[in-house]
């Protein structure tokens, strides 16, 4: 039920000065039942990332990390994707579905790490590399996709760059962090981009040193988007389901978890009898949540079901060309057994 109803010229214009449907929703409605609905009435299908909000997870139909819902995305039989995540997760979705409707729950949800390579700046960055392969992380933008040859993620980039025959050199974009990570890994020798992720570069390098300290019998778990000397410190170190999964089958009790601070919502509900606890950052509010993934919420989630807005929109040309990077990822991670997570 809706307090208020807006015209078709109404919405356009709030999408365009929100990035959001910003329409009023009764606060006595139960959002999960009436998004169980939207589901069924409209096949669609809710594809959640690990850094979304709890009660988020909880009505997805796919929770996981970038690469699990790649290829969840390019299976799905669903007339409508819905993608509770950021911008290019659902570009990337649009990509694999150029038929389908996709929608974001808030246009706005974007991405440092995205952000921080634009395409024409890598355009030309590129150019002083001309026999270089471009292997670029899968959190970049869709026109940055066209300018690569091989997308990855964390889940799989380790076997992406073993992919390259050893005798041609690669550009690895957006994240130096991961890149440099890489380089210890496989022993290549990158060319980077100067990119970062601003929730995986705030980890306080002494906050966690005390925090290991009070907590001794914890381990030390880290995303590979952090930076190397967090890295040093890690017992672990892999994506977003690769923690999980190593909180699982370790037989610690207690882990200290360095990436944003959704993914302990799947670890308390695989492991409820473990501790986890988010590493702390060097900020003020103590708080290592990503501002853009937080942006979308349970009532935008509804309407953007409800009215199938804000919709994903390419170019063709885009489509057409940006794709190939994530087919050529997905068929790399295929032929190396690497399942959805």
């Amino acid at each position: 039920m809706i307090t208020s109803t807006l015209s078709p010229a109404e919405i356009q214009n709030s999408l365009r000065r929100n990035g959001y449907l910003d329409i009023d929703v009764d606060p006595t409605l139960d959002l999960a039942a009436e998004i169980e609905k939207l589901k069924k009435e409209k096949n669609a299908v809710i594809l959640a990332h690990y850094y979304q909000e709890s009660e988020i997870q909880d009505v997805a139909d796919f929770i996981g990390d970038s690469l699990g819902l790649a290829q969840r995305a390019a299976a799905t039989d669903a007339s409508m994707i819905v993608f509770a995540g950021v911008h290019f997760m659902a570009e990337t979705a649009k990509m694999l579905n150029p038929h389908k409707k996709v929608v974001l729950p808030d246009l706005k949800a974007g991405c440092s790490l995205a952000d921080s390579c634009p395409p024409h700046l890598f355009r030309k960055f590129k150019e002083k590399y001309p026999d270089h392969v471009v292997v670029s992380y899968i959190n970049c933008t869709a026109e940055l996709k066209t300018l690569t040859d091989i997308c990855c993620t964390s889940s799989n980039a380790e076997v992406i760059i073993n992919s390259v025959p050893a005798d041609k050199g690669i550009i690895f974009a957006p994240d130096k962090n991961l890149g440099m990570f890489l380089q210890k890994k496989t022993g290549r020798d990158l060319i980077l981009w100067n990119g970062a992720c601003m929730v995986h570069e705030i980890f306080s390098h002494e906050k966690i040193t005390k925090l290991k300290l009070r907590h001794p019998e914890a381990k030390f778990i880290a995303h590979p988007e952090c930076e190397p000397h967090i890295l040093e410190m890690a017992d672990f170190i892999g994506s977003t389901t690769q923690l999980l999964k190593f909180t699982q089958s370790d037989p610690a009790e207690s882990f200290i978890v360095a990436t944003e601070s959704g993914i302990l919502h799947q670890m308390q509900l695989a492991s409820p009898h473990k501790t986890f606890i988010p590493a702390p950052p060097n900020n003020a509010c103590a708080c290592n949540d990503c501002p853009h993934m937080k942006r979308n919420t349970m009532e935008k989630l509804y309407l953007s079901m409800k009215y199938e807005l804000p919709e994903i929109i390419l170019e063709d040309w885009v489509i057409e060309q940006g794709r190939k990077c994530i087919d050529r990822m997905l068929e790399i991670s295929a032929a190396a057994g690497i399942k959805m997570g």
